[in-house]
């Protein structure tokens, strides 16, 4: 904010028009049968122009509503997409576990273990085989984390193909992607009277 440009102020404009187009949409929650807590996660790593961090973070549904999300910069900067999809694993699993806990409390059944999508390879075999070499070594405490409630069978956690993937607050994307993700995240205009 202290020192921007022209390109900052054209990009701040484009969000407001936008922002006032989009006045009528709302999260839409609808009934539905399933008590089934999943997630998905994502990152775009070294994504920031100016400061080379990544921006991530996570989306949690419970059935086919969302309830829960998280994005932006992540606090430092690292060395493989690995180690960034990782802490988003990381982060999302701590929202579930504490949705969990509150859903308990208000007396709502669990009907299976919750389970959390994330779109990097390195990430979910890191989870399986954790080889922790020198660009992974500090995710050692991190990994703990998230092997016991994986060891207990209390998670899920899965690879994620790029088509149910939620990447609409990471990712450039197109508008028609856009549409699509936004659609996915029950973002919509109100039903016509």
């Amino acid at each position: 904010m202290h020192a921007y440009t022209d390109s900052h102020w054209v990009a701040v404009k484009r969000i407001l028009r936008y922002l006032k187009c989009m006045t009528s949409y709302g999260f839409h929650i609808t009934r539905g049968s399933s008590f089934a807590l999943h997630g998905f996660t994502d990152t775009n790593w070294a994504g920031s122009i100016d400061s080379r961090k990544s921006t991530g973070g996570y989306l949690v549904f419970f059935g086919q509503t969302l309830i829960s999300w998280k994005f932006g910069k992540q606090r430092t900067i690292v060395g493989s997409s690995t180690e960034v999809e990782y802490k988003a694993l990381i982060d999302g699993t701590a929202e579930v576990i504490w949705l969990q806990y509150l859903l308990i409390d208000l007396q709502v059944p669990s009907v299976s273990a919750p389970t959390i999508w994330c779109d990097n390879l390195g990430a979910t075999y890191l989870l399986a085989n954790p080889i922790f070499h020198a660009r992974t070594k500090h995710v050692e405490v991190d990994y703990h984390f998230i092997h016991d409630r994986v060891a207990k069978k209390e998670f899920r956690f899965l690879l994620s193909p790029l088509r149910i993937n939620l990447q609409v607050f990471t990712k450039l994307l197109s508008a028609a992607s856009f549409t699509t993700f936004r659609y996915k995240l029950r973002v919509n205009p109100p039903p016509s009277a």
